[in-house]
């Protein structure tokens, strides 16, 4: 009686998966049109913000009665404003205050909106009602809006536009988090892990957490430019940073009652906010294309 032999099973074609190992991810976002211009534009905010000592030629508060309201000239790149100060100077400073900003508001949100998040999404029930309601709450008032109330309330200064702007940008990313765990929490690895006994907070930190990252690095690339837009605003109103520290938004603000005569002084400022802008968004949609494999097949920037 011959036995035949059993055929080999045949795998189901795996889902392709973003390269994400030590340079597949950079490789990603290159690939990826525009996505290169974003990336130039944040390392040169942040080169400028470094090296600020080293590549401005004056103190940015230093005041020269001599030059007031100069145009653009050699010893002065981009013009002097209305008590003498260097504005190129005070420009390449202002780097420093917004990506500042950009990154210890959007650190502030981040951390608290995905706690909130992983505990309503996990939990459920009346946590998870009670959270998002208040989440929903703060997401029905305009962004700008509230971070001026907040700022309102707090007060001038750098610490104050910070955690005014990481409260505008909470609710979204506890929204986001919330939708991504409640897709994970009913997997099998999860329904494992309780099954062993494994805490609560072990699971959402440990096994669901890492599996949000994606649109969550995405998301914070995204509100870092408008963390920057805020503060400028914010500071353009005089709710921002206290003077005389440099920022775009309060060089804008001194700049304004000039146009026609001293247009430089909000012509150089208003650039630098346009170009990190474009910048962040451009490395945002990058960075959502790298780290979706459906994107990149598709060819979406």
């Amino acid at each position: 009686m011959s036995v035949q032999a059993a055929a080999p099973l045949e795998l189901a074609p795996q889902r392709s998966l973003p390269r994400v190992g030590r340079f597949g991810l950079l490789n990603n976002l290159l690939r990826t049109r525009l996505a290169w211009l974003g990336l130039v534009v944040v390392l040169a905010m942040l080169f400028l913000a470094a090296t600020a000592d080293i590549l401005t030629p004056y103190d940015p508060n230093f005041q020269d009665y001599t030059r007031v309201l100069q145009p653009p000239s050699f010893d002065n790149p981009f013009g002097t404003d209305e008590i003498g100060r260097d504005v190129y100077s005070r420009v390449v400073y202002g780097t420093r205050v917004s990506l500042e900003v950009g990154v210890v508001a959007v650190a502030i949100g981040l951390f608290v909106g995905v706690i909130i998040g992983l505990v309503a999404g996990y939990n459920g029930g009346w946590i998870d009602d009670v959270l998002m309601r208040a989440m929903d709450g703060l997401r029905a008032f305009p962004a700008l809006v509230l971070a001026l109330a907040i700022s309102a309330v707090l007060g001038q200064g750098l610490i104050n536009v910070m955690i005014a702007v990481g409260v505008v940008y909470v609710p979204t990313f506890a929204r986001l988090t919330h939708a991504q765990t409640l897709s994970i929490r009913e997997r099998d690895f999860i329904v494992a892990a309780r099954v062993v006994g494994v805490g609560p907070w072990r699971i959402m930190l440990r096994h669901i957490w890492p599996n949000t990252i994606g649109p969550i690095i995405v998301q914070a690339s995204l509100a870092a430019a408008f963390a920057i837009l805020a503060e400028a605003s914010l500071s353009f109103l005089g709710l921002g940073v206290r003077p005389p520290t440099p920022s775009w938004g309060s060089i804008l603000q001194s700049g304004y009652r000039y146009l026609s005569t001293a247009p430089w002084l909000s012509l150089y400022p208003g650039a630098a906010i346009f170009l990190a802008v474009l910048g962040f968004n451009v490395l945002g949609d990058g960075l959502r294309q790298a780290l979706d494999p459906r994107l990149r097949r598709r060819g979406f920037a």
